[in-house]
């Protein structure tokens, strides 16, 4: 299985459609967002693709993504949590909270990905590999994340625009 990873997309509602195009088309299957959406606008831009969210700490209207969330079926794991895909444990939280971030790494997942730095990461601490996908605001390069679960594989993607 392949997975899509974003995050820090903020209001940027055109670039993060470009953003799920590309990573469709690159045969993501399921996407991770990792907070700092802002607006229910770029919620819907994952209408019809299997998605996930968790807020970040510019998602100041939680009640109005969640309706958004809901509307496209998508699943909401609040500041963080675990999901299972293809056997592998994936915890996902933004990164602005560090007891979240440790209480997640406590888990021991196989992956955990993260946001918030506008940075792009990818290490291996123990158990876990830490993936930030790098952001699609206030970058100097936006990218995104297309993760082979099968293979261990991390490609990161770059939107021209």
């Amino acid at each position: 299985m392949r997975i899509g990873i974003l995050s820090d997309t903020h209001d940027q509602v055109a670039r993060t459609r470009l953003a799920v195009a590309l990573l469709t088309r690159a045969g993501a299957e399921a996407l991770i967002h990792c907070g700092d959406l802002t607006i229910p606008d770029v919620v819907d831009e994952f209408l019809g693709v299997p998605s996930t969210f968790v807020f970040g700490n510019c998602d100041y209207d939680q009640a109005d993504l969640r309706r958004a969330m809901k509307r496209i079926k998508a699943n909401c794991l609040g500041l963080g949590g675990l999901i299972t895909l293809s056997d592998r444990r994936i915890a996902v939280t933004h990164g602005h909270s560090d007891a979240e971030l440790a209480r997640l790494a406590a888990l021991e997942p196989d992956y955990l990905f993260t946001g918030h730095t506008h940075h792009r990461r990818d290490v291996r601490e123990g158990p876990t590999r830490f993936i930030n996908p790098g952001a699609l605001y206030r970058a100097s390069t936006w990218t995104v994340a297309l993760l082979d679960l099968a293979s261990d594989d991390l490609q990161t993607l770059t939107l021209t625009e």
